[in-house]
């Protein structure tokens, strides 16, 4: 049997602690008590225009959808150690809004969170805008979908990452990361992808000084790359690249075909180079 409670505030410490079954609408969560974990530990709750400005409101939770709700930027840590959640048509200013969950899925919000998605497995993200500095690190098996980001050092050290019809405004982005497949996207960073593994970039504009350094296994398909000067340094390469490149300097292996280059640099390499730029 499901419970309903509608148009109420809450300010005390765990003022729906345990919270099972019940929708919640229309519930503002903020007040003088200023108290944490209002719905901490809940399990199959409904949130829908609910408004929070409070600490560590669902932490533990086991099954919850919220939509049409705003989390403003007081409300710090909002979700952690959380498990299958839907997020739709929200906006979320709290610092550290997701972390360590699992079967998290948004849709249709509007982000600003530092260090958001955190040590967290099975996120997918799709038509959302979010900025974050620090996006989704030692996170694993994450789809991005039509989600437009602004970060500095996003996607680091993670695992089994999708990436389609986004628009990544970064700078070293998927850093220490493997498996990552970026499509028909535009990723624009310095230093892009350094000591990456299985990166696969497909019908992708690329942007942004020394890109594609130290990568293993790193593949381009039908990419374009701009302002991209000493490209693949000591990267084991597969690219075919529309356009010109500034440079490429020293890669360590594989076969790099571009249209035109500005400039191969072979230049005192610490190890081993025997990669190759071929003009089209």
């Amino acid at each position: 049997m499901r419970h309903t409670i509608e148009n109420q505030t809450f300010d005390e410490e765990r003022a729906l602690y345990f919270s099972q079954h019940c929708d919640i609408t229309g519930c503002t969560f903020a007040g003088p008590a200023d108290g944490e974990s209002v719905l901490k530990e809940s399990r199959d709750i409904r949130l829908k225009n609910c408004e929070f400005s409070l600490r560590y409101p669902l932490w533990h939770v086991k099954g919850f959808r919220m939509e049409e709700s705003t989390m403003d930027e007081l409300t710090r840590a909002a979700i952690w150690y959380a498990d299958d959640g839907e997020i739709s048509h929200c906006k979320m200013e709290g610092i550290k809004a997701v972390r360590e969950c699992n079967r998290i899925s948004l849709s249709n919000c509007d982000i600003v969170s530092p260090e958001f998605g955190w040590k967290s497995s099975d996120i997918s993200m799709r038509d959302c805008s979010i900025t974050s500095e620090y996006i989704f690190m030692d996170s694993s098996n994450v789809t991005l979908e039509h989600v437009s980001m602004k970060g500095k050092y996003s996607f680091q050290y993670m695992e089994n990452l999708t990436i389609t019809n986004c628009v990544l405004d970064t700078k070293d982005a998927f850093w220490h990361s493997k498996n990552i497949t970026v499509r028909d996207s535009v990723v624009k960073g310095e230093y892009l992808a350094w000591f990456s593994e299985g990166l696969t970039l497909i019908n992708c504009q690329i942007i942004g000084t020394q890109p594609l350094c130290y990568c293993k296994d790193l593949t381009l398909m039908n990419c374009t790359m701009e302002d991209t000067d000493l490209a693949f340094e000591y990267s084991d390469v597969t690219a075919d690249i529309k356009g010109h490149v500034l440079s490429v300097k020293n890669p360590r292996s594989g076969i790099i075909t571009v249209d035109s280059v500005g400039e191969v640099i072979h230049e005192e390499p610490v190890m081993e180079c025997t990669g190759k730029v071929v003009i089209r």
